[in-house]
């Protein structure tokens, strides 16, 4: 069946001219305060597209940054004096081997002990090191009286450190000391986030399970997925080497280059008894064990590769970025979870029958070859991303274009208050009474509360927060807003 529609040319201009003016804003003042590694790749993506909506964006990193270049064509920087310590790249890196020396030495009590320690030592490291930093820029008269004079519309941050959320608010949070000397003793720490007009939630519902959320929750799960481009020659010339046989891609994210040689001895031996050819990210010791079929390389095109048809599989350690993309391709994943919400993400492509996992705790060349040959070799893998893919392409809009309505939506109506719930600003008493039929009970503290988080905010009258949630959520847990 057909519908035509017809219009005269006079009433097809204004039709055009409104839907234009629906989807154009102007141009918007954003401070973005960013994290690094594979966070920052994402918030890149959303600096681009607003960049070239003709928002002007400023950036200020909270420590030397690792990925985060200076200059740009996309936006200004603003260099600030970083304090001693925190984490950078080689200490990550040695975190997550130490990290994996401690659970293949054994799997009981006190290793998952130890691994919780190292990852509380690492993490106290982090916020010391940005409290160190806000406390530095909040005492920085000249800073601060720059920052306020620039009235900026909107501040876009990442929630994995609390820095952009205080910086958003003129703040300091728990880090009790801090909030308590910035925004006075009745605001709490998680008060901040919670006073996000909108979270933009890098997740959506071919890896998440259904779940209630706020109204000023906005899944954008995949937003930095794009169609693949061509291969450079020499490793499109490789690929098609394959013949029938096809490409196994093996990547284990920005920041891990290499694993401990006898890990990688293992892995090398799995794929030499394979067919296929195989393209992995390697910058450590050539394994002694590596066949012919397998290409060593310091760095690959990860999209383009996900995107080629000769690619079958994808061994990768579940980070967000490559599992949404996985699903983007239609490529079925052999997981090896190292930290984080690497497990979680890999345990959830593994119950839509998408992925095998392998615990790298215990991993041997015998192990890691039967899950490879399961993936390749038994068709409900592939079918069923690609599933996953067809649902994850059936949207009314893009992930991208999503995200960019909500924040210019911030921006034009100075804010999003109408959908978002202010029972946070309730006690646990002032709520149990509520519910309880207490009717007002709770206004005082709702005021009080208002009243502390609004003193002495960097953000101008029209300004407002985004924040981009760059982690998973875990799957018994929900977003407040």
């Amino acid at each position: 069946m057909v519908f035509t529609l017809k219009m005269n040319p006079t009433a097809l201009v204004t039709t055009t001219l409104l839907l234009f003016s629906l989807t154009m804003v102007y141009g918007g003042n954003v401070l973005v305060f960013p994290w690094d590694g594979s966070h920052w790749i994402n918030m890149k993506v959303l600096i681009e597209q607003l960049h070239s909506r003709g928002h002007n964006i400023t950036v200020i990193p909270f420590h030397e940054s690792w990925y985060i270049e200076e200059k740009s064509t996309h936006y200004s920087f603003i260099n600030i004096t970083q304090t001693a310590g925190g984490i950078d790249e080689r200490i990550y890196s040695s975190f997550v081997t130490k990290l994996l020396r401690i659970r293949r030495e054994g799997r009981g009590f006190w290793s998952r002990m130890s691994v919780n320690y190292e990852l509380l030592m690492m993490f106290y490291e982090i916020h010391k090191s940005a409290i160190e930093t806000m406390t530095m820029m909040f005492e920085d008269a000249e800073l601060m009286r720059s920052l306020q004079a620039a009235n900026y519309d909107l501040v876009l941050t990442d929630p994995g450190i609390g820095s952009g959320v205080f910086l958003a608010h003129r703040l300091e949070v728990n880090y009790g000391p801090f909030v308590h000397r910035y925004f006075g003793p009745d605001v709490h720490y998680m008060s901040l986030f919670q006073a996000a007009d909108i979270w933009l939630v890098r997740n959506d519902f071919t890896l998440e399970f259904p779940r209630p959320t706020m109204p000023n929750v906005v899944y954008m799960g995949g937003f930095q997925c794009k169609p693949s481009k061509p291969l450079p020659q020499d490793m499109e010339d490789f690929v098609q080497s394959s013949g029938d046989h096809g490409v196994i891609m093996m990547s284990l994210g920005t920041l891990v280059g290499q694993l401990p040689e006898d890990i990688g001895e293992e892995i090398a031996a799995a794929f030499a008894q394979l067919p296929q050819r195989v393209i992995w990210r390697h910058t450590g010791k050539r394994p002694a064990t590596l066949g012919n079929n397998t290409l060593l390389v310091k760095w690959l095109p990860q999209n383009d590769l996900l995107g080629h048809p000769k690619t079958q599989v994808f061994v990768a350690h579940g980070g967000t970025n490559g599992v949404h993309e996985a699903i983007y391709h239609g490529v079925p994943i052999v997981g090896l979870p190292l930290v984080f919400d690497q497990p979680d993400n890999l345990n959830r492509m593994r119950v839509k029958g998408v992925a095998k996992i392998v615990d790298i705790a215990t991993i041997n060349r015998d192990i890691f070859l039967e899950a490879l040959k399961a993936v390749l070799y038994e068709p409900s893998y592939r079918d069923n991303m690609q599933k996953l893919s067809r649902l994850h392409r059936d949207q009314p809009m893009k992930p991208l274009d999503s995200a960019m309505f909500w924040i210019e939506f911030v921006m034009r109506n100075k804010g999003a208050a109408h959908l978002r719930t202010e029972s946070y600003k309730m006690s646990c008493w002032s709520a149990i009474a509520r519910a309880a039929g207490g009717g007002d009970a709770g206004k005082g503290t709702a005021a009080s509360a208002t009243a502390a988080a609004g003193s002495g905010s960097l953000l101008s009258s029209r300004s407002k927060v985004v924040i981009t949630r760059s982690i998973a959520v875990p799957r018994d847990a929900s977003i407040s807003s």
